[in-house]
């Protein structure tokens, strides 16, 4: 009766590396005897035995198993047919067919817009998470579908949702799908109503309180006093106007949480965008007797965003620097942009009383006030720098602040890439000045 085959046993790299060191010393001891022969020099063995621990140091510790290597083989000798690549690119979902070995053999539009990931890459080294690596591998044994979720980071956190199975196609066989669940904006939607509920019920229980107050003083003491009853209505209506501002920046920030994961796809001129903040925002820095200096260069600054919301976040920038700077008097907005191509930055500067640094690191907090009579008595609702925080990481820019007390505060927007295009040379810089209202 024929024994059945065993399988050969494969050598780990730890023996493989000890029957390399047994080969040196092994070396090492014959051109040791033979120097003291005087069959071969010093100089002779040395070099001898350094060729000899070079060669065993050159060769790999382990070769890849057999069925890899076949399985590379067939991931580039046989590619995924035209019916199967049809499905997946039409799936709205990111999808990839990747070979045993976790090259990628076919990757849809929505894969390589969202990961960067293309046919030939292995995608186990690109999206290094050791759930999808467990899953993937699961499935190559033939353990059957398998769901897992993992988390991104880097550029902005994501959430997906991964379920990887085996092809049954006699036409691409060894294939294994993976189709990709982005959950970001349902994790974000789920989190923006629970933080709405939590923020808003604290923040509208004080004016709700004072308008209940003296809704009870209306109807009572002062049901027959004009006086007070205008005096009451007039405050009345300043909690009003509060609670409407407070529901509108919690719902504008709400949207932008929302799209936080989503780069814009359109292009803003950001000299433009400045140039309508400085219109927009002159009456306001007038009334509060500011000087607005706006050093803009001419031309263009093309940058990959969203007009509106960039505007917003300079609307917030300079609002803030006109009323919380007030005392320096003037607002400066400066901008500095590349030869052609290349980063450029905005900087905000006011030259008033500053912010301690121990506020600076939750300044972009939501509802994080350095001063809170001062933020009620300029109507501040504590949400624009958060709106501000969210809209710059949505297009893949840093905010930084610098401030020193006494030393006013510098807010600037790095971007990580702007076309300049110079101005024609009749046209100089803009140097933009709103005269100070006393």
């Amino acid at each position: 009766m024929a024994e059945p085959s065993a399988t050969p046993r494969r050598e780990g790299p730890l023996r493989r590396l000890w029957r390399r060191g047994a080969v040196v010393l092994v070396a090492a001891a014959v051109l040791a005897i033979l120097g003291i022969a005087g069959l071969v020099s010093v100089t002779g063995a040395l070099i001898l035995l350094g060729s000899t621990a070079l060669a065993m140091a050159l060769l790999p510790l382990e070769a890849p198993p057999e069925d890899m290597v076949a399985d590379r083989g067939s991931a580039t000798r046989e590619p995924v047919p035209r019916g199967t690549r049809a499905v997946a690119a039409s799936l709205p979902d990111p999808c990839f067919i990747l070979g045993r070995d976790g090259q990628v053999r076919f990757a849809n539009d929505r894969a390589i817009a969202s990961f960067g990931i293309t046919e030939g890459e292995f995608l186990l080294f690109r999206l290094r998470q050791p759930e999808l690596l467990a899953a993937f591998d699961k499935v190559v044994k033939g353990g059957g579908a398998q769901q897992v979720r993992f988390e991104e980071r880097v550029p902005t956190e994501r959430s997906f949702s991964a379920w990887f199975a085996a092809l049954d196609d006699p036409a691409a066989p060894e294939s294994i799908l993976l189709v990709l669940d982005d959950l970001t904006s349902f994790q974000a939607t789920e989190r923006m109503r629970v933080d709405f509920v939590a923020n808003a019920s604290h923040e509208l229980r004080t004016p709700l309180a004072s308008l209940a107050g003296f809704v009870e003083t209306l109807q009572g003491p002062a049901r027959h006093d004009p006086v007070a009853q205008a005096r009451f209505l007039g405050i009345m209506h300043e909690q009003a106007t509060r609670m409407s501002r407070l529901i509108d920046d919690l719902l504008s920030l709400s949207r932008v949480e929302l799209r936080a994961h989503l780069r814009p796809r359109g292009r803003a001129d950001l000299i433009a965008v400045l140039r309508h903040v400085v219109d927009t925002m002159t009456p306001l820095a007038a009334d509060l007797g500011v000087a607005i200096e706006a050093d803009i260069p001419a031309g263009e600054a093309i940058v990959m965003g969203d007009r509106d919301e960039l505007i917003q976040v300079f609307d917030n920038l300079v609002e803030n620097a006109c009323k919380y700077g007030q005392s320096g008097g003037r607002v400066v907005i400066r901008m500095a942009v590349p030869e052609r191509r290349g980063p450029c930055s905005v900087s905000v500067i006011d030259f008033g009383p500053g912010i301690p640094e121990a506020h600076l690191p939750r300044l972009t907090e939501r509802f994080y006030r350095v001063d809170d009579d001062l933020s009620r008595k300029h109507r501040g609702t504590g949400l624009g720098l958060a709106i501000v925080k969210h809209i710059v990481s949505r297009h893949r820019a840093r905010l930084a602040i610098e401030s020193r007390p006494g030393a006013g505060a510098e807010f600037t927007v790095h971007f990580p890439e702007a076309d300049y295009v110079r101005a024609p040379a009749v046209e100089k810089s803009e140097q933009v000045q709103t005269p100070a209202v006393s």
